[in-house]
């Protein structure tokens, strides 16, 4: 299996990688697990101010814990995903529960931790704690389906395969795996990127597969593209916004006015209200307490 330069990846990160506040000295296991949780799906730089503005309010787990869902989904704003916001404050009664408010370092009692997933409990493990674990994103798929299988994408997800994949990559000390993990990612957000690759910046460009292939196109299933214009997620931000920009309470009048297809909208509203993002007493709709 073809490998990876990490000398040249890891000088490239020293050069290149965005000085991140999460990366910096000082920064916990509870800040980063944040972090990933408010980075699914979403851009850094919407994230940054948020992360900071989070952490001013409810610096740790237990301040979390104890607040209002009804603030901590105001206080999300529009991140998206907002079930995001109230997984991350189970998450946070989880952390002060049953392991003394600290975030527990194994993956196996990461992943048993509302709202951690794959992805985000090797994150934890690896930047938080310094273990040699293989941590995998949508840009590690990619560099790695480029560098090492040669191809232009990294094809439907499997978990065991690509953790295996990226395993087999990690040097073997600690230290260098950890900022192997980052780098390897740090290298598919700024330079393998999915649409415009600038291969001729990349530090790896000597032994990519893909590259010395001809960079081929790719000729296997195509992922969707997920709409949002038009879609109840759209709905649902709308009448988050309502709630979120008043005192966090509104008639069903005022939120029928949001959206003009009825039957949409009410879709929209019951899922609010099933997901614990909004309670209902009578025709008035609120935050939750």
């Amino acid at each position: 299996m073809t490998s990876v330069d990490t000398p040249a990846l890891l000088s490239w990160f020293d050069r290149e990688g965005r000085p991140l506040p999460w990366r910096g000295g000082g920064v916990g296991a509870w800040e980063i697990l944040l972090c990933e949780v408010m980075s699914q799906q979403t851009p850094v730089a919407r994230v940054e101010p948020l992360w900071r503005a989070w952490l001013e309010r409810w610096p740790g787990p237990a301040e979390l814990a104890a607040a209002s869902p009804g603030d901590v989904i105001r206080m999300w704003g529009k991140l998206g995903y907002p079930r995001r916001a109230l997984r991350l404050q189970e998450c946070a009664l989880v952390v002060v529960e049953k392991h003394g408010g600290q975030v527990p370092t194994d993956v196996e009692d990461l992943l048993s931790l509302p709202g951690v997933g794959d992805y985000t409990a090797r994150a934890v493990a690896c930047f938080a704690y310094g273990q040699r674990v293989p941590v995998v994103d949508t840009n590690v798929r990619r560099v790695v389906a480029r560098a090492v299988g040669g191809a232009a994408e990294a094809g439907p997800p499997s978990t065991r395969r690509d953790l295996a994949a990226v395993s087999a990559l990690l040097p073997a000390r600690r230290e260098e795996a950890v900022a192997f993990s980052v780098a390897l990612m740090e290298l598919g957000a700024l330079v393998c990127t999915a649409r415009v690759p600038r291969c001729d910046d990349c530090p790896l460009a000597g032994s990519c597969a893909w590259l010395a292939a001809g960079r081929p196109a790719w000729d296997g299933p195509r992922r969707r593209t997920q709409t949002y214009a038009g879609t109840d997620r759209q709905v649902r931000g709308m009448l988050l916004d309502v709630l979120r920009d008043g005192d966090g309470t509104a008639t069903a009048a005022r939120l029928d006015a949001v959206w003009p297809d009825a039957v949409q909208l009410e879709r929209a509203l019951a899922s609010l209200v099933t997901d614990g993002l909004v309670a209902r007493s009578a025709d008035r709709y609120s935050l939750p307490d």
